[in-house]
């Protein structure tokens, strides 16, 4: 068996593959370890009724755009599976998959890679494997009754397989409100404790907020160019949905309808949930981001001198009268909670000296100051789309050029970090 590759990638998902795709191409010999399978993550690790919340024609990896007969629909999660793993198969991508790394480390001007399949060698190695490894769930949920049934979002599959009665959600991100809408239409009665994520609209003014945005370029802005390009790569996205044929999730539309709201869990104490009191604050603040994104497609209308129609803008069709503070568990008969608190990235196996004080990755489009050591698949990596199906093969191209010409880029920013290491 050969254990020794020019390029390894860890990783078997649509960064992974993307990189892939160029290496064949320009015929440089690699290999893909996958942990599981391709497309993993998209069936093993999102609820029944997931969907994009992208339209399809976003979806763009490299040599297999969307090709379909819905390019403003949204895919629903079998539909995601099979058009990773056809595109797979479209290129023949050399995936081993069932095999987990283990440990990656350098051996002089190569590296070591070990694997649940033997010890492998590469001259270079890219790390495919995302930034969304280990649930996070707070030690605070230790402190809930034993009889309550808890889960992290990434195990939420469909109602039915929770126990009767309320289901708590902690946490409104993309998966939190996703995932307490699902319950909510299949008729659960939900508590869910409202966080600081902003909310997006979903059409405007004619057109998906998508259309508009790509239109505007800003999926094309590189992150030196954004205005928080500080703290962007680690903020919580927008909330919306593409089920049934996408929408906006407006939870005060919820809230008319019976789901409770309450401000970010603070504490525990027996059979006692306690609130911080910002429920309207974070209501209030989800909408200004929606109608900020408004804003932005208007001055776009007018600059470009479109014949279209404005929009009145957005009414509150409701408001909390108090924030709720605590509540009993025993009197809201809940008897679930579900984690929708995001994860924990872990590089531990990585032992290269490329990360920062928090383990996560320095580099420069995903290319370290260790050369032969990448990175992709990462929110924001260089776009908006780096972490998606939009913007991966705009990265994947720009390190299979570095994996082909084996330089190592010297960019300010990697010049930086050298004279850090050094001077550490």
């Amino acid at each position: 068996m050969k254990t020794h590759y020019s390029v390894l990638i860890v990783g078997g998902g649509q960064a992974g593959l993307s990189v892939s795709y160029y290496l064949k191409q320009r015929n440089l010999d690699h290999l893909i370890f996958e942990k599981h399978q391709v497309a993993h993550s998209w069936q093993d690790k999102r609820w029944d009724s997931f969907c994009l919340v992208t339209p399809n024609w976003q979806c763009q990896l490299p040599g297999f755009p969307y090709q379909g007969d819905d390019p403003h629909g949204f895919m629903v999660k079998s539909e995601i599976v099979e058009y990773v793993r056809a595109y797979a198969k479209s290129f023949d991508a050399p995936v081993k998959e069932g095999v987990a790394v283990t440990r990656v480390q350098q051996l002089g001007d190569r590296f070591g890679v070990s694997t649940s399949l033997g010890e492998f060698t590469a001259d270079q190695v890219v790390i495919a494997a995302g930034g969304y490894h280990k649930p996070r769930i707070p030690r605070l949920a230790e402190r809930l009754p034993r009889s309550i049934h808890q889960i992290h979002s990434s195990q939420y599959r469909n109602p039915d397989q929770l126990p009767e009665g309320d289901v708590m959600v902690v946490g409104t991100g993309q998966s939190g409100c996703q995932i307490a809408e699902d319950l909510h239409l299949a008729g659960r009665r939900v508590h869910l404790c409202v966080g600081s994520a902003p909310r997006s609209p979903r059409r405007y003014r004619g057109k998906d907020v998508v259309d508009w945005l790509d239109q505007m370029g800003y999926y094309d802005m590189p992150i030196d160019e954004h205005p928080q390009k500080e703290t962007v790569r680690h903020r919580t996205n927008h909330y919306l949905t593409g089920r049934d044929g996408g929408r906006e999730i407006d939870l005060r539309q919820f809230a008319t309808e019976g789901m409770q709201l309450y401000g970010r869990l603070q504490d525990i104490d027996g059979d006692r949930l306690y609130f911080k009191p910002d429920l309207k604050q974070n209501l209030d603040g989800a909408d200004a981001v929606a109608e900020s994104i408004k804003k932005t497609v208007d001055r776009f209308i007018e600059q470009q001198q479109l014949d279209i129609p404005p929009e009145a803008p957005y009414c509150p069709i409701w408001e909390p009268q108090k924030d709720p503070t605590d509540v009993a568990i025993a009197d809201a008969n809940i008897r679930s909670v579900i984690w929708s608190t995001g994860y924990h990235t872990n590089f531990r196996w990585i032992e290269v000296p490329v990360f920062d004080g928090q383990g996560y990755p320095c580099h420069d489009r995903g290319v370290t100051a260790v050369k032969g050591m990448y990175f992709i698949g990462l929110p924001w990596l260089y776009t908006w789309g780096s972490g998606r199906f939009s913007g991966v093969a705009r990265d994947a191209q720009y390190i299979a050029d570095h994996l082909l010409t084996k330089r190592k880029y010297q960019s300010p920013l990697l010049e930086r970090i050298n004279e850090m290491a050094i001077g550490s």
